[in-house]
């Protein structure tokens, strides 16, 4: 059994809303936050909430102020970087390892915050590794400069950044196949959207469990 209960934490940025997922018996919180163009409903962050509860990890799902507020349109990474800060005292109050984790331009302030926060580990869910047809633009330092154990879920024909596209690097990659940016599949492809679904929960459920 898992219960869900909503906060809403203010912070400099304005105030976030954290959606927790609380598992019996957690050893971790894994803390998410949604991209640029999208927020918590996002499938992949969905899926991670339903399932995580179930292998011993309390999900806290973050909103950022800017979505809360109704915006449309994210603010610089900077902004983003101080709503992330704001809401960590919260997702500290279990009194547990805190994993932090986003999908595109949360996977980035996960990775940029990792060290000054604490985190455990770092989850990066589609982590935007360019812009579109720009390989030139490379974030791979934001990545690279996390800190801690991280574990990228990459799509495989995600048009931000291909797995084959990934420098070396201490961290993990699992590649979901066929997926998009948010993890879509075509309908030719040889997964279905379930699976490609359940390949991201496997995987997370998996790193977890390797973690002390």
């Amino acid at each position: 059994m898992t219960k869900e209960t909503s906060e809403i934490i203010g912070t400099d940025a304005g105030d976030a809303r954290v959606t927790w997922h609380t598992a019996e018996r957690a050893r971790f919180v894994l803390a998410v936050s949604h991209g640029a163009g999208g927020g918590v409903e996002a499938r992949d962050l969905r899926a991670l909430a339903a399932a995580l509860p179930h292998h011993g990890v309390t999900v806290a799902l973050v909103e950022q102020p800017w979505r809360v507020a109704g915006k449309k349109l994210a603010p610089a990474p900077k902004t983003l970087d101080v709503g992330w800060r704001g809401i960590w005292p919260a997702l500290l109050n279990p009194g547990l390892p805190v994993i932090s984790g986003g999908r595109s331009a949360g996977a980035r302030v996960a990775c940029r915050t990792a060290v000054e926060l604490g985190a455990r580990a770092v989850l990066a869910l589609s982590f935007p590794l360019h812009p579109p047809g720009k390989p030139e633009k490379s974030r791979a330092d934001e990545l690279l400069g996390s800190g801690v154990t991280t574990l990228v879920v990459q799509g495989g024909n995600d048009p931000f950044g291909k797995p084959e596209e990934f420098p070396a690097g201490s961290f993990e990659l699992v590649e979901v196949p066929y997926g998009d940016h948010g993890f879509a599949v075509p309908k030719r492809a040889e997964i279905t959207q379930d699976e490609a679904v359940t390949v991201i929960t496997d995987a997370v459920v998996k790193w977890v469990g390797s973690l002390e």
